[in-house]
Formats: C-alpha cells, structure tokens, sequence
C-alpha cells in the first residue's frame, strides 16, 4: 500500500467483442452507475475469471451483456490503458487495464439488456453516425477504429 491512505495498484485484464451485423452496425452496450462512466458506451464484454481462457470469456460477456452467442473469427487487438480510479469512499487507486478485443460473429441468441445490478443495462446496435453522437468510453473509440478501420 501506498503511504498517505493511497491503494494498491490493480491490474485488470478482460476480453471485448467486436460484433458487426450485416447492416455494418457495431454492437455496444451502456454503461450503468456501477461504472466510473454511467451512460457512456463500450464494446461487450468484461472481466477474465482466475483460470478462464480469454476467448471464453469474451464469449461469456457478449451472452452475459447481450443476449447473443458468438463464435471468435480472429484477435484484433491488444490494448492497455493507466489511469487512477476515484471509488465512491474518496480512495483513489491506480489501475492498469490489458484490453483484449476479438472479432466475434453473432451466430445465436436475442438481443436483450443485462438484468439490473450489472455494469451494463442496455446493449444495442449502432450506426456510424449514431457512434459520432454516443459518449463512448476510449474502449468504445477504440471499437470503433477497429470495426470500421479509421
């Protein structure tokens, strides 16, 4: 721990899925204020349980979030980010995120929201020019360059 009541430093490392239908519309889901950003949008997925392979777990997320069942096409990208995070006791903490994004065809499932109490509570597909208007988070933007090659 660090003096002057600071935290421990926490790395965290999730696998995302880049899902676009055949109208070239990118799956996101919304933020819920159980997040640092309520409201904003992200590319499904989460969190790698101890011992769970990346791929499964990215799969997992997209039908915990979703709805949908996926199948992995290909690994687009790794990405990390640094930044401190402000929890609601006032305690800051620094965190580093390993981001891993996969291409992910839909093959199953129906569209719905997560059930309420989780980090997301809306999921939906989007246009480029309904993405230019969401408050996307950097793993958003980031799943748009990706989806759409920027």
């Amino acid at each position: 721990m660090t003096s002057g009541g600071g935290s421990v430093p926490a790395t965290r490392t999730a696998a995302y899925c880049l899902c676009l239908d055949d109208q070239n519309r990118l799956l996101m889901s919304r933020l819920t204020n159980v997040t640092t950003r309520p409201g904003a949008w992200t590319l499904p997925g989460g969190g790698i349980d101890f011992g769970e392979h990346p791929e499964v777990a990215a799969l997992r997320e997209l039908h915990e979030e979703t709805g949908l069942v996926g199948r992995i096409d290909e690994l687009v990208a790794v990405d990390s980010i640094h930044h401190t995070i402000k929890h609601a006791d006032g305690r800051r903490q620094p965190h580093h995120g390993i981001r891993i994004v996969y291409r992910v065809e839909i093959v199953g499932g129906t569209l719905r929201d997560e059930p309420p109490g989780n980090s997301t509570d809306h999921a939906a597909w989007h246009t480029r020019a309904e993405l230019a208007t969401l408050d996307l988070v950097e793993l958003g933007s980031l799943g748009v360059k990706l989806a759409y090659r920027e």
